[in-house]
């Protein structure tokens, strides 16, 4: 299969800037000495997760309990689910358990564990950490923790450690305030755990993580894993957050030119919202790329041109400036093929059953994504 050939729109990944995605931030997690957790719901493709495993990553992330489901079914056993789990779920978390699957869960409050060493199963779990005031999670300090702590070592669950994610590092754009912020998630972990580890309760491990604060860590001392999803594809986000440029992008979505606004400057796509999202994560960033960086079909940027508002089926290509160009009707006549680099890697991932692989040869292959939770 050749990209003519692929009915649009359609999402790409280019094989050679995932490769070097997945190499730059396994390597530099050996050379700081602990393992890589990659967190799967960015792709949620296990061919993906695969290249992610053979480059030496050790076990995975999951955000919902379809995707543990899955990614078990294809052999991989040992399984992080990185959202509090509620009661309702604990029938299903069972289940692969009893399956074989090394399932680890994670609470951030009394009621939650309490509910879980209800079931009388040796559930192995983690207590959420809030390091940085982004969403869940308790405070290192805070008495609840130890609380916490007791109630699942004294009902029979497995107390695995603390797990943190620094997400408000997406609002960064500074190599200091990433690695501050780092250091921040790093410091408040390591003393979360041995505040559990001093009231007499076990805590192995320690699990910290997001893309920008894992490619900006300088130490990770007392810490075990490291859980990044994003980093795999990245995005336009993550290129104003600063941890990568636009040419690292690996995901794009292929599009067709459908017809022209010449006294605009209009180029019309058959991309819209359906297939880049709503997101409009750079919007509020330092620069905003509209709904994506448009490419000519190898992936190459094309000065100036953004896909600058979207209806459902229907995407507007067009000057970043603002200028009407009616020089784009001729450069781009209908039924030329484009990409499009999208603001998030994972919302727009999330529009499609399946990516197209291409190589650096220029051959495609097919793999399967899945949806639901």
């Amino acid at each position: 299969m050749t990209l003519t050939d692929i009915e649009t729109p359609a999402a790409l990944i280019d094989e050679t800037r995932m490769a070097a995605n997945i190499a730059r931030l396994q390597t530099h997690m050996n050379d700081l000495g602990v393992r890589l957790r990659p967190h799967v719901k960015t792709s949620k493709c296990i061919e993906v997760a695969r290249r992610q495993q053979e480059a030496g990553a050790r076990g995975i992330t999951v955000s919902t309990l379809k995707e543990a489901e899955q990614f078990f079914a294809a052999g991989f056993a040992d399984i992080l689910y990185a959202v509090c789990i509620s009661p309702d779920k604990l029938d299903r978390a069972l289940a692969l358990c009893r399956r074989g699957c090394a399932l680890t869960l994670l609470v951030d409050s009394v009621v939650a564990a309490q509910a879980l060493v209800a079931t009388g199963h040796p559930f192995e779990v983690m207590i959420e950490i809030d390091s940085d005031g982004h969403r869940s999670g308790v405070q290192p300090e805070d008495a609840v923790l130890i609380e916490i702590g007791r109630v699942l070592h004294a009902g029979g669950a497995k107390l695995k450690g603390v797990l943190t994610h620094a997400g408000s590092s997406y609002d960064l754009n500074t190599p200091e305030a990433l690695q501050q912020l780092a250091e921040q998630e790093r410091a408040l972990s390591v003393r979360a755990a041995e505040r559990l580890r001093a009231s007499g309760l076990p805590c192995p491990e320690v699990s910290v993580g997001s893309t920008p604060t894992a490619l900006s860590a300088q130490s990770l001392k007392g810490v075990t894993e490291v859980r990044a999803g994003v980093y795999v594809f990245f995005d336009l986000v993550m290129a104003n957050v600063g941890v990568c440029t636009p040419e690292n992008v690996a995901l794009s979505v292929l599009t067709t030119v459908i017809g022209h606004q010449p006294e605009k400057g209009w180029v019309i796509v058959d991309a819209g919202w359906m297939a880049m999202s709503r997101d409009r994560g750079t919007q509020r960033q330092k620069i905003d790329y509209g709904y994506g960086i448009v490419c000519d079909a190898s992936g190459r940027a094309i000065e100036g041109l953004l896909v600058t508002a979207a209806n459902q089926e229907h995407g507007i290509i067009s000057r970043r400036d603002g200028t009407a160009d009616p020089s784009l009707v001729e450069r781009f006549p209908i039924g030329t093929k484009l990409r499009v680099l999208p603001n998030h890697a994972c919302a727009t991932g999330a529009q499609y059953p399946d990516y197209h692989l291409v190589t650096a040869k220029g051959a495609t292959e097919v793999w399967p994504r899945f949806h639901g939770w």
